[in-house]
């Protein structure tokens, strides 16, 4: 997560989007930068809100506009389950080595997933308490080049985006009926993204 007070604007660090590889180009301009601890650099909308949004309040004058970028909700599944399967997770309960994608996601629909499909969903990182979205902005994974003009027009200035946090290449096929109920339990993920499509 990055605050630009100045610009009244915060820029969520949504995981597998890229978030990594945005703070690496702009990291060292922000006025707040919560980068270090993985649970405190991926804040959701709902906990910024109750905790860190009255104190930047403080510092701004007003509501700053907030920022995200949203990922195609099975490739977003997708990148985890790569992440995941990288060497330096191996004999981790997170590791999905050896573990197949349809395997993943059947965990990640369970009432009780493993540790290694323990992830949440995107809906839920920037949706209020009430389910509303929260962002001011939002933006496709795929279109990265907008988000880039929109931070650049907000901040007044440059910004090269390099890549960070590569995912290994792994096999992403799921079975027909699987990929039907996933969908329909990322009903909402789905209802912000193709939402983007249209505004």
């Amino acid at each position: 997560m990055m605050v630009f007070l100045k610009e009244k604007l915060v820029f969520f660090a949504t995981p597998k989007t890229a978030s990594t590889s945005i703070e690496m180009a702009l990291g060292t301009t922000c006025d707040i930068r919560i980068s270090k601890v993985p649970n405190a650099k991926h804040t959701p909308y709902r906990k910024y809100q109750r905790m860190l949004e009255p104190f930047i309040m403080t510092l701004t004058g007003d509501e700053p506009d907030t920022v995200a970028v949203i990922r195609e909700p099975i490739d977003w599944l997708g990148s985890w389950y790569r992440y995941r399967s990288r060497d330096e997770l191996k004999g981790a309960k997170n590791s999905t080595a050896g573990v197949s994608f349809d395997a993943f996601v059947e965990s990640y629909l369970s009432d009780s997933p493993q540790p290694f499909a323990r992830i949440g969903s995107q809906a839920k990182f920037m949706s209020d308490k009430d389910g509303e979205v929260g962002m001011s902005h939002l933006f496709r994974y795929e279109d990265m080049d907008g988000l880039v003009r929109f931070l650049q027009n907000r901040l007044g200035k440059q910004i090269q985006l390099g890549r960070a946090n590569q995912s290994p290449k792994a096999e992403l096929t799921l079975s027909p009926n699987l990929r039907t109920e996933l969908e329909t339990a990322l009903a909402a993920d789905y209802d912000i993204y193709n939402r983007l499509r249209h505004d």
